[in-house]
């Protein structure tokens, strides 16, 4: 079985740094990203709280699927996370150090193209360690009313997004990414999160969303037939785009590369959620595998014990604390 993806795991060649405004508390936040050790995966800091903790991004440190994905410990807790994260696995980073001084992870313009740019300025490095990967064996599915995911074997990792929207504007879209085909930069960086403009006055109402802008927010108009922003849309689908790189930024939360292909319906953070969560209790249904370097080809090479044994192995990492709404400190 031979892919195009590398067996070796990523970091940044070096440091890098941003400054944007947080969506919800309108503050200004610094980001720093750094290179990571291998295996250590991506964890967040508060520079603008005593050291020694972090939070490691992993499905079971959500806490919150409100608007956005929230991750959460006993000491403190980053939002937005998504949209990063979505980079991160976009330029093949396994391993980073995300170090901020707020609780929430900046929007820049509403979309992972800055952080993507960021990450492109500052290059990748290889490292000796070897890349494990999740593959979906089996079908693993999740409904919640009339809005469902499926992720069944695929020899790659694919994401088909569909929305369904009662409006003249959005209506019926639909739209599938192969992260190892398609270029992540050109196809789903650059789509930016969107909203009704009279939900954005209502969230701004109730003391949230005051960073969002027409600069990192596209607004539908009242009349559901255009858009606020004068620049106007940067893909004719942007919506659906949006919502694929949403489930590719949440899905980095499972800790380990997907081989499988994602097909979401009418599906939000937490319903993203929800399949992570599906997926960890059914270990026959997957099992954990790493690659290894054969001649010029990326080969998988079983290193765990069959499925059940895997299951077994990493079922408590990957329990889920219970949702709990949180405000945003």
């Amino acid at each position: 079985m031979s892919l195009s993806i590398e067996p070796y795991q990523y970091t940044l060649r070096k440091s890098v740094s941003c400054c944007g405004v947080g969506l919800h508390s309108g503050r200004t936040v610094n980001l720093m990203i750094k290179p990571a050790p291998i295996n250590s995966g991506i964890r967040f800091f508060r520079a603008d709280l005593p050291a020694g903790s972090h939070i490691q991004a992993y499905m079971d440190k959500v806490v919150d699927t409100q608007l956005a994905t929230t991750l959460g410990n006993e000491h403190f807790r980053i939002s937005t996370t998504e949209h990063l994260l979505a980079a991160l696995q976009g330029f093949g980073i396994d391993n980073a150090d995300v170090e901020l001084d707020s609780a929430e992870i900046p929007i820049m313009d509403g979309s992972a193209e800055p952080f993507f740019n960021l990450l492109k300025i500052c290059g990748k490095k290889k490292q000796d360690g070897l890349r494990k990967l999740l593959r979906i064996k089996k079908p693993v599915s999740y409904v919640e009313g009339d809005k469902h995911l499926t992720i069944s074997p695929y020899n790659g990792f694919k994401v088909t997004g569909e929305i369904c929207f009662d409006d003249t504007l959005i209506k019926q879209q639909k739209y599938s990414f192969d992260l190892a085909v398609d270029q992540f930069g050109d196809e789903i960086a650059r789509a930016r999160t969107f909203g009704y403009v009279e939900q954005v006055e209502e969230l701004w109402a109730n003391g949230l969303a005051l960073g969002s802008s027409l600069a990192n927010v596209i607004a539908i108009h009242w009349n559901r037939k255009s858009v606020l922003n004068e620049d106007g849309l940067r893909y004719e689908d942007e919506f659906i785009r949006h919502k694929v790189l949403d489930l590719v930024g949440d899905l980095a939360l499972l800790g380990y590369p997907l081989l499988g292909h994602v097909e979401a319906y009418k599906a939000g953070h937490a319903q993203h959620l929800g399949l992570m969560q599906t997926i960890a209790a059914s270990p026959e249904c997957w099992e954990l595998i790493e690659m290894k370097h054969n001649g010029a080809h990326a080969v998988l090479k079983q290193v765990v014990s069959r499925s059940k044994a895997a299951g077994d192995a990493l079922l408590p990492l990957f329990q889920c604390n219970s949702l709990q709404t949180v405000t945003v400190s």
